[in-house]
Protein backbone atom coordinates (compact mmCIF):
# COMPACT_ATOMS: atom_id res chain seq x y z
CA UNK A 1 0.00 0.00 0.00
CA UNK A 2 1.26 3.80 -1.04
CA UNK A 3 2.45 6.47 0.94
CA UNK A 4 -0.98 8.45 2.17
CA UNK A 5 -1.27 11.57 0.37
CA UNK A 6 -1.45 13.49 2.96
CA UNK A 7 1.54 12.14 5.14
CA UNK A 8 3.81 12.43 2.15
CA UNK A 9 3.05 16.07 1.90
CA UNK A 10 3.88 16.42 5.58
CA UNK A 11 7.53 14.44 5.13
CA UNK A 12 7.82 17.29 2.18
CA UNK A 13 7.33 20.01 4.66
CA UNK A 14 8.35 18.90 7.38
CA UNK A 15 11.92 18.02 5.48
CA UNK A 16 12.02 21.05 3.97
CA UNK A 17 11.89 22.98 7.53
CA UNK A 18 14.05 20.59 8.92
CA UNK A 19 17.07 21.33 6.63
CA UNK A 20 16.50 24.64 7.02
CA UNK A 21 16.75 24.69 10.80
CA UNK A 22 20.19 22.51 10.56
CA UNK A 23 21.16 24.82 8.54
CA UNK A 24 20.94 27.86 10.60
CA UNK A 25 18.87 29.47 7.42
CA UNK A 26 15.26 29.13 9.01
CA UNK A 27 13.51 32.30 8.13
CA UNK A 28 10.98 33.33 11.49
CA UNK A 29 9.26 36.26 11.78
CA UNK A 30 10.10 38.10 15.57
CA UNK A 31 7.57 41.14 16.75
CA UNK A 32 9.57 44.44 16.54
CA UNK A 33 9.33 45.84 19.80
CA UNK A 34 9.87 49.86 20.12
CA UNK A 35 12.32 50.30 22.77
CA UNK A 36 13.35 53.89 24.07
CA UNK A 37 16.81 53.74 24.32
CA UNK A 38 17.24 51.56 21.61
CA UNK A 39 19.06 52.50 17.83
CA UNK A 40 17.08 51.17 15.00
CA UNK A 41 19.20 50.45 12.20
CA UNK A 42 17.71 47.48 10.58
CA UNK A 43 14.69 49.16 8.73
CA UNK A 44 15.11 50.97 5.35
CA UNK A 45 13.13 54.41 6.51
CA UNK A 46 17.11 55.94 5.67
CA UNK A 47 15.74 59.33 6.27
CA UNK A 48 13.77 59.01 9.16
CA UNK A 49 10.30 59.88 7.74
CA UNK A 50 8.43 57.40 8.67
CA UNK A 51 7.63 59.51 12.08
CA UNK A 52 8.07 62.69 11.00
CA UNK A 53 5.05 64.75 12.44
CA UNK A 54 4.64 66.31 9.03
CA UNK A 55 4.65 63.19 7.13
CA UNK A 56 1.98 62.10 9.70
CA UNK A 57 0.11 64.76 9.96
CA UNK A 58 -0.86 63.90 6.40
CA UNK A 59 -1.49 60.64 6.70
CA UNK A 60 -4.21 61.46 9.55
CA UNK A 61 -5.48 64.09 7.09
CA UNK A 62 -6.07 61.80 4.74
CA UNK A 63 -7.50 59.50 7.32
CA UNK A 64 -9.96 61.91 7.96
CA UNK A 65 -10.71 63.01 4.82
CA UNK A 66 -11.15 59.51 2.79
CA UNK A 67 -10.90 56.35 5.76
CA UNK A 68 -8.51 54.26 6.52
CA UNK A 69 -8.47 52.05 2.89
CA UNK A 70 -9.46 52.79 -0.84
CA UNK A 71 -11.83 50.02 -0.67
CA UNK A 72 -11.84 48.95 -4.03
CA UNK A 73 -8.55 48.53 -7.54
CA UNK A 74 -8.34 51.87 -9.17
CA UNK A 75 -10.09 50.91 -12.44
CA UNK A 76 -13.18 50.88 -10.15
CA UNK A 77 -13.17 53.44 -7.34
CA UNK A 78 -10.34 53.11 -5.56
CA UNK A 79 -7.87 55.85 -7.07
CA UNK A 80 -8.94 59.11 -5.37
CA UNK A 81 -7.62 62.82 -5.58
CA UNK A 82 -4.41 61.48 -2.82
CA UNK A 83 -3.47 59.31 -5.60
CA UNK A 84 -3.77 61.82 -8.10
CA UNK A 85 -2.11 64.12 -6.22
CA UNK A 86 0.87 61.40 -5.41
CA UNK A 87 0.91 61.09 -9.55
CA UNK A 88 1.00 64.82 -10.30
CA UNK A 89 3.81 65.04 -7.49
CA UNK A 90 6.19 61.59 -8.74
CA UNK A 91 5.49 63.68 -12.27
CA UNK A 92 7.16 66.38 -11.55
CA UNK A 93 9.60 65.30 -8.96
CA UNK A 94 11.08 62.98 -12.05
CA UNK A 95 9.83 65.75 -14.83
CA UNK A 96 7.62 63.81 -16.37
CA UNK A 97 4.29 63.97 -17.87
CA UNK A 98 1.25 62.27 -15.73
CA UNK A 99 0.88 59.36 -19.03
CA UNK A 100 4.19 58.13 -17.64
CA UNK A 101 3.45 57.40 -14.12
CA UNK A 102 2.13 54.70 -12.43
CA UNK A 103 1.58 53.62 -8.67
CA UNK A 104 1.43 50.40 -7.33
CA UNK A 105 0.92 48.27 -4.13
CA UNK A 106 4.46 47.65 -3.29
CA UNK A 107 7.74 47.20 -5.31
CA UNK A 108 7.02 43.79 -5.21
CA UNK A 109 4.25 43.51 -7.07
CA UNK A 110 5.26 46.21 -9.53
CA UNK A 111 8.17 44.16 -10.55
CA UNK A 112 6.31 40.84 -10.39
CA UNK A 113 4.30 42.67 -13.12
CA UNK A 114 6.91 44.48 -15.41
CA UNK A 115 9.32 41.91 -15.85
CA UNK A 116 6.43 38.83 -16.29
CA UNK A 117 4.65 41.42 -18.97
CA UNK A 118 7.20 43.47 -20.74
CA UNK A 119 9.74 40.64 -21.95
CA UNK A 120 8.19 38.11 -23.71
CA UNK A 121 9.31 34.87 -25.40
CA UNK A 122 12.17 35.03 -28.09
CA UNK A 123 13.52 38.26 -25.99
CA UNK A 124 16.50 38.13 -23.50
CA UNK A 125 17.09 39.37 -20.17
CA UNK A 126 20.32 40.32 -19.42
CA UNK A 127 20.39 41.16 -15.66
CA UNK A 128 23.30 41.62 -12.49
CA UNK A 129 23.46 38.70 -10.67
CA UNK A 130 22.45 40.10 -7.71
CA UNK A 131 18.90 41.56 -8.44
CA UNK A 132 16.17 41.57 -6.11
CA UNK A 133 13.85 38.12 -6.22
CA UNK A 134 11.28 40.08 -7.42
CA UNK A 135 12.45 40.96 -10.22
CA UNK A 136 14.08 37.21 -11.14
CA UNK A 137 10.78 35.58 -10.23
CA UNK A 138 8.97 37.82 -12.83
CA UNK A 139 11.74 37.57 -15.58
CA UNK A 140 10.85 33.62 -15.08
CA UNK A 141 7.57 34.00 -15.07
CA UNK A 142 7.32 35.81 -18.88
CA UNK A 143 8.80 32.89 -20.94
CA UNK A 144 12.14 35.00 -22.22
CA UNK A 145 15.40 33.64 -21.70
CA UNK A 146 17.31 35.77 -18.66
CA UNK A 147 21.31 35.13 -18.71
CA UNK A 148 22.90 36.80 -15.30
CA UNK A 149 26.02 38.02 -15.45
CA UNK A 150 28.88 39.00 -12.41
CA UNK A 151 27.67 41.35 -10.31
CA UNK A 152 28.52 44.81 -11.41
CA UNK A 153 30.56 43.37 -14.18
CA UNK A 154 30.07 45.37 -16.88
CA UNK A 155 32.66 43.61 -19.63
CA UNK A 156 30.74 40.71 -19.35
CA UNK A 157 27.97 42.79 -19.67
CA UNK A 158 29.27 43.88 -22.81
CA UNK A 159 30.40 40.65 -24.08
CA UNK A 160 26.89 39.66 -23.85
CA UNK A 161 25.15 42.86 -25.38
CA UNK A 162 27.87 42.31 -28.62
CA UNK A 163 26.89 38.57 -28.77
CA UNK A 164 22.96 39.02 -29.20
CA UNK A 165 22.73 43.20 -30.07
CA UNK A 166 20.43 42.74 -33.28
CA UNK A 167 19.53 38.88 -32.84
CA UNK A 168 16.71 40.03 -30.49
CA UNK A 169 14.94 42.40 -28.13
CA UNK A 170 17.19 42.85 -25.40
CA UNK A 171 16.31 44.18 -21.74
CA UNK A 172 18.57 45.45 -18.94
CA UNK A 173 17.72 44.84 -15.06
CA UNK A 174 19.62 45.89 -12.77
CA UNK A 175 19.26 47.45 -9.48
CA UNK A 176 20.69 51.28 -9.01
CA UNK A 177 21.57 50.31 -5.31
CA UNK A 178 21.77 47.01 -4.39
CA UNK A 179 20.00 46.43 -1.00
CA UNK A 180 22.24 43.85 0.44
CA UNK A 181 25.69 45.09 -0.40
CA UNK A 182 25.23 48.85 -0.75
CA UNK A 183 26.97 49.35 -3.71
CA UNK A 184 26.11 49.99 -7.31
CA UNK A 185 27.27 49.87 -10.90
CA UNK A 186 28.68 52.91 -12.57
CA UNK A 187 25.71 53.80 -14.70
CA UNK A 188 27.82 55.97 -16.97
CA UNK A 189 29.46 53.23 -18.17
CA UNK A 190 25.83 51.15 -18.79
CA UNK A 191 24.69 54.49 -20.47
CA UNK A 192 27.54 54.76 -22.86
CA UNK A 193 26.72 51.12 -23.30
CA UNK A 194 23.14 52.00 -24.77
CA UNK A 195 24.25 54.18 -27.10
CA UNK A 196 26.05 51.35 -28.78
CA UNK A 197 24.28 48.71 -28.38
CA UNK A 198 20.05 48.36 -28.22
CA UNK A 199 18.16 47.71 -25.02
CA UNK A 200 15.51 48.33 -22.84
CA UNK A 201 16.70 49.57 -19.71
CA UNK A 202 14.84 48.71 -16.33
CA UNK A 203 16.63 50.15 -13.51
CA UNK A 204 15.08 49.92 -9.84
CA UNK A 205 15.55 52.79 -7.84
CA UNK A 206 14.23 51.47 -4.77
CA UNK A 207 17.19 51.75 -2.30
CA UNK A 208 18.41 55.28 -3.93
CA UNK A 209 15.53 57.38 -3.47
CA UNK A 210 16.29 59.94 -1.06
CA UNK A 211 19.67 59.27 -0.52
CA UNK A 212 21.15 60.60 -4.25
CA UNK A 213 20.66 63.05 -6.72
CA UNK A 214 19.56 66.61 -6.82
CA UNK A 215 16.13 66.59 -6.19
CA UNK A 216 16.52 63.00 -4.81
CA UNK A 217 15.42 61.25 -7.39
CA UNK A 218 18.16 58.38 -6.84
CA UNK A 219 20.96 57.59 -8.69
CA UNK A 220 20.12 57.95 -12.38
CA UNK A 221 19.51 61.83 -11.86
CA UNK A 222 23.22 61.42 -9.53
CA UNK A 223 24.92 60.36 -12.35
CA UNK A 224 22.95 62.44 -15.11
CA UNK A 225 21.59 59.56 -16.93
CA UNK A 226 18.20 59.68 -16.23
CA UNK A 227 17.13 60.60 -19.39
CA UNK A 228 18.83 57.30 -21.23
CA UNK A 229 16.71 54.80 -18.56
CA UNK A 230 14.02 53.27 -19.95
CA UNK A 231 11.52 52.36 -16.67
CA UNK A 232 12.48 53.71 -13.42
CA UNK A 233 11.01 51.51 -10.77
CA UNK A 234 10.63 53.52 -7.26
CA UNK A 235 9.39 52.64 -3.69
CA UNK A 236 7.56 54.67 -1.29
CA UNK A 237 8.28 52.35 1.68
CA UNK A 238 11.31 52.67 2.63
CA UNK A 239 13.56 56.43 2.64
CA UNK A 240 9.71 58.15 1.83
CA UNK A 241 8.48 56.15 4.81
CA UNK A 242 5.18 55.48 3.61
CA UNK A 243 4.15 52.76 1.49
CA UNK A 244 3.93 51.36 -2.14
CA UNK A 245 5.70 51.86 -5.15
CA UNK A 246 5.95 53.76 -8.62
CA UNK A 247 6.88 53.56 -11.94
CA UNK A 248 7.89 56.27 -14.66
CA UNK A 249 8.26 54.82 -18.29
CA UNK A 250 9.95 56.74 -20.97
CA UNK A 251 7.48 55.51 -23.29
CA UNK A 252 4.20 57.05 -21.93
CA UNK A 253 2.08 54.07 -24.11
CA UNK A 254 3.37 51.61 -21.71
CA UNK A 255 1.45 52.86 -19.31
CA UNK A 256 -1.70 52.16 -20.63
CA UNK A 257 -0.30 48.63 -21.80
CA UNK A 258 0.81 47.53 -18.17
CA UNK A 259 -3.07 49.10 -16.62
CA UNK A 260 -4.66 46.64 -19.33
CA UNK A 261 -2.60 43.55 -18.37
CA UNK A 262 -1.22 43.72 -14.83
CA UNK A 263 -3.32 41.61 -12.66
CA UNK A 264 -1.25 42.82 -9.93
CA UNK A 265 -2.31 46.78 -10.38
CA UNK A 266 -5.78 45.29 -11.83
CA UNK A 267 -7.36 43.33 -9.33
CA UNK A 268 -5.81 44.22 -6.10
CA UNK A 269 -7.57 47.05 -4.13
CA UNK A 270 -5.14 50.23 -3.79
CA UNK A 271 -3.01 50.87 -1.31
CA UNK A 272 -4.85 53.44 1.32
CA UNK A 273 -5.09 57.24 0.50
CA UNK A 274 -2.68 57.94 4.07
CA UNK A 275 -0.01 56.12 2.17
CA UNK A 276 -0.37 58.34 -0.69
CA UNK A 277 -0.43 61.66 0.89
CA UNK A 278 2.09 60.77 3.36
CA UNK A 279 4.29 60.07 0.32
CA UNK A 280 3.87 63.25 -0.99
CA UNK A 281 4.78 64.75 2.09
CA UNK A 282 8.06 62.83 2.03
CA UNK A 283 8.53 63.93 -1.32
CA UNK A 284 8.37 67.77 -0.62
CA UNK A 285 10.63 67.43 2.47
CA UNK A 286 12.96 65.22 0.36
CA UNK A 287 13.19 67.68 -2.76
CA UNK A 288 14.51 70.51 -0.06
CA UNK A 289 17.02 68.46 1.30
CA UNK A 290 19.74 69.45 -1.42
CA UNK A 291 22.50 70.19 0.39
CA UNK A 292 22.08 67.04 3.29
CA UNK A 293 22.71 64.84 0.93
CA UNK A 294 26.11 65.10 0.65
CA UNK A 295 26.38 65.40 4.30
CA UNK A 296 24.95 62.16 4.69
CA UNK A 297 27.18 60.14 1.93
CA UNK A 298 30.58 61.71 3.59
CA UNK A 299 29.12 60.32 6.87
CA UNK A 300 28.78 57.07 5.37
CA UNK A 301 31.96 56.98 3.62
CA UNK A 302 33.36 58.11 6.94
CA UNK A 303 31.74 55.53 9.55
CA UNK A 304 32.26 52.51 6.86
CA UNK A 305 36.35 53.94 6.80
CA UNK A 306 36.30 53.76 10.86
CA UNK A 307 34.82 50.34 11.03
CA UNK A 308 37.53 49.05 8.72
CA UNK A 309 40.01 50.63 10.68
CA UNK A 310 38.82 49.06 13.59
CA UNK A 311 39.09 45.79 12.53
CA UNK A 312 35.90 44.92 10.75
CA UNK A 313 35.19 43.76 7.63
CA UNK A 314 32.99 45.91 5.65
CA UNK A 315 33.10 47.60 2.01
CA UNK A 316 34.09 51.01 0.86
CA UNK A 317 31.22 53.20 -0.60
CA UNK A 318 28.46 56.22 0.02
CA UNK A 319 25.03 54.86 0.71
CA UNK A 320 23.15 54.42 3.53
CA UNK A 321 23.36 50.28 3.51
CA UNK A 322 26.40 48.87 5.09
CA UNK A 323 27.31 45.24 5.12
CA UNK A 324 29.89 43.75 7.93
CA UNK A 325 30.58 40.77 6.92
CA UNK A 326 31.10 37.31 8.78
CA UNK A 327 32.58 33.96 8.30
CA UNK A 328 30.41 31.87 10.11
CA UNK A 329 26.22 32.17 10.99
CA UNK A 330 27.00 31.44 14.97
CA UNK A 331 29.67 34.46 14.59
CA UNK A 332 26.75 36.43 12.81
CA UNK A 333 24.05 35.72 15.46
CA UNK A 334 26.10 36.17 18.38
CA UNK A 335 27.22 39.88 16.95
CA UNK A 336 23.56 40.68 16.61
CA UNK A 337 22.55 39.55 20.26
CA UNK A 338 25.61 42.17 21.40
CA UNK A 339 24.77 44.75 19.47
CA UNK A 340 21.07 44.65 19.97
CA UNK A 341 22.21 44.38 23.92
CA UNK A 342 24.05 47.13 23.56
CA UNK A 343 20.87 49.42 22.36
CA UNK A 344 21.50 48.84 18.47
CA UNK A 345 19.23 46.65 16.59
CA UNK A 346 20.48 45.50 13.24
CA UNK A 347 19.59 42.77 10.90
CA UNK A 348 21.54 39.36 10.38
CA UNK A 349 21.40 38.92 6.63
CA UNK A 350 21.82 34.79 6.23
CA UNK A 351 21.48 32.60 3.18
CA UNK A 352 19.54 32.07 0.82
CA UNK A 353 19.48 35.71 0.30
CA UNK A 354 23.03 36.61 0.32
CA UNK A 355 25.34 33.58 -0.44
CA UNK A 356 26.71 30.97 1.71
CA UNK A 357 30.13 32.65 2.27
CA UNK A 358 29.16 36.17 2.66
CA UNK A 359 26.61 36.35 5.65
CA UNK A 360 26.49 39.98 7.10
CA UNK A 361 25.03 42.41 9.48
CA UNK A 362 23.54 44.98 7.62
CA UNK A 363 22.95 48.10 8.85
CA UNK A 364 20.78 50.82 7.77
CA UNK A 365 22.11 54.66 8.18
CA UNK A 366 19.74 57.58 9.50
CA UNK A 367 19.91 60.91 8.72
CA UNK A 368 20.96 62.28 11.74
CA UNK A 369 23.33 59.82 12.40
CA UNK A 370 26.30 62.62 10.82
CA UNK A 371 28.37 63.46 13.08
CA UNK A 372 28.00 60.72 15.49
CA UNK A 373 30.14 58.26 17.03
CA UNK A 374 28.08 54.90 15.72
CA UNK A 375 31.54 53.34 14.49
CA UNK A 376 32.78 53.20 17.53
CA UNK A 377 29.55 51.84 19.36
CA UNK A 378 29.39 48.91 16.72
CA UNK A 379 33.03 48.19 17.40
CA UNK A 380 32.06 48.48 20.94
CA UNK A 381 29.81 45.83 20.64
CA UNK A 382 31.32 43.57 19.11
CA UNK A 383 34.41 43.16 20.99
Amino acid sequence: MGLNPADAFNQRIEGFLQEREEAGTLRKITTSVSRKNVLDLSNNDYLSLAKHPLVCRAASRAIEDDGCSASASPLLSGFGPSHELLKQTICNWFESSASQVMIWNSGYSANQSIFKILPQKGDLVLADKLIHESMISGILSSGARLIRYPHLDLEQLEALLTRFSGKRMIFLATESLFGMDGDYPDLRRISELKDRYPFFWILDEAHALGWYGKKGTGLAEEKEVLKQVDLIIGTMGKALGSSGAFTVFKNAKLTDYMINKAGHFIYSTFLPPSSALAAVQAIELINGWQKERRVWQEASQNIRTELIRLGHSSASGDSPIIPLFFDNLEDLQVAKENLLSSGIKVSAIRPPTVPADFPRIRISLKRELVGSNIAQRIHEALK
